[in-house]
């Protein structure tokens, strides 16, 4: 173990005591002045040493803060290609077990991945499909909804004069032909210059996944390669295929567990007398996916719409008290019966990791940080559990 700044200050002091106790009859002379300079001048040293360590320890964090500034800058600016490629390869990494089997069935990796891509653009396009219609008429309900929402919470809000809300406040002034005329330039260059990078991402995406799926194997060859020491090439192969292996069951349970959700939320809807029960069946499921904001943004929603179907504010909050009460009995009891204890992660790091990456990356980085959670766990339980089963390398 070595020394410590203090402890050299201790050694010469006592160097110097005992020194003088050694001879207290010397009288003073040359070779006693000299030999105090040199240890004046060693404590100095000492002295100095110590204050350098402390100026390259500030200079070292100093590095690495600048270093993760720029670092989260240049994800944050380089958002329209690295959401579509963080999600292919999280998506790709999930269908790796799928790809696996495949694969041992004797599929060609091109065509396996065209298999597995066209798949996934598949469900995306049944959902969007499901969906068009009970959008389409929720948007011709959308002005009337609007008024008996305002009608319903006015006497509500009155009760806060601190707000300063009131009727008048969710009316605006008859609009014109000529306005809408006026605005609707206005309106098209909003819709094209947010429609245009969607589109951009969702190519970026599909071609990302392809290729992924494609050179997924000479991928993680690569990869296991660039470690020079067999024992760095086995911790790349038992991270390699924990992350796969945790990613694809705990997705693959919870679409399971979350379509059963979905299936819940549209009976609820449709017993509580609400409008569109498959669109909130759908919006239950995909929400599902984001820890709790998804299960607190789909409660107000359905409280709101309640209390303005419904006369009766009892049952109102009905269908949001029975999907609360149902989310929360598969969040603590069917999902740690299902799923066990060893993916259990911390709530508080992963509200953190909801809160930062929707703040990056907007809504599908809330959707990505809990794979992104889940892989850093999965990465830092393989790193620092010692005792693991050690795969064996061919050859």
């Amino acid at each position: 173990m070595g020394n410590f700044p203090g402890m050299e200050f201790d050694k010469i002091a006592a160097t110097r005591s005992n020194a003088a106790t050694a001879s207290p009859d010397a009288g003073p002379g040359i070779n006693h002045d000299t030999s105090s300079a040199h240890e004046d001048a060693d404590i100095f040293d000492v002295a100095d040493e110590h204050q350098r360590d402390k100026l390259d320890v500030a200079a070292s964090w100093a590095t690495i803060g600048i270093f993760l500034m720029l670092a989260l800058a240049a994800v944050y600016t380089m958002s329209l290609i690295l959401i579509p490629v963080t999600l292919a390869v999280v998506v790709g990494m999930i269908l790796g077990l799928a790809a696996e089997k495949l694969s041992k069935l004797g599929v060609p990796r091109v065509l396996n991945a065209v298999i597995l891509s066209s798949a996934v653009a598949l469900v995306i396009f049944l959902i969007i499909n499901a969906l068009a219609g009970p959008v389409a008429k929720l948007a011709q309900q959308a002005p009337d909804f609007f008024q008996r929402t305002s009608d319903r919470l006015m006497p509500y809000l009155d009760r806060f004069k601190w707000l300063h809300i009131s009727s008048e406040t969710f009316q605006g002034s008859p609009i014109s032909i000529s306005t809408v005329l006026e605005n609707s330039g206005n309106v098209l260059h909003v819709v094209s210059t947010s429609l245009t990078p969607a589109i951009v991402q969702i190519l970026i995406f599909f071609a990302a996944l392809l290729l992924f799926l494609a050179g997924r194997v000479s991928l993680r060859k690569t990869i296991i390669m660039t470690f020079s020491t067999r024992a760095s090439r086995l911790a790349a192969i038992r991270i390699i295929n924990a992350v796969e292996r945790v990613l694809g069951f705990y997705f693959a349970t919870a679409s399971l567990i979350y379509v059963g959700i979905g299936v819940a939320m549209t009976v609820i809807a449709y017993v509580g007398g609400m409008s569109l029960p498959i669109l909130w069946g759908v919006f239950a499921f995909v929400s599902s996916f984001i820890p709790f904001l998804g299960v607190t943004t789909m409660t107000l929603s359905l409280a709101i719409a309640g209390i303005v179907t419904h006369s009766d504010i009892i049952f109102g909050l009905a269908p949001a008290i029975a999907f609360f009460g149902v989310h929360m009995a598969v969040e603590n009891l069917v999902f740690p019966a299902i799923m066990g204890r060893q993916l259990e992660l911390n709530p508080f790091i992963v509200f953190l990791a909801i809160i930062f990456w929707t703040w990056m990356w907007g809504a599908v980085g809330a959707m990505l940080a809990l794979p992104l959670s889940l892989i850093v766990m999965t990465v830092i339980d393989e790193l620092f559990i010692e005792e693991k089963a050690q795969p064996q390398l061919p050859g």
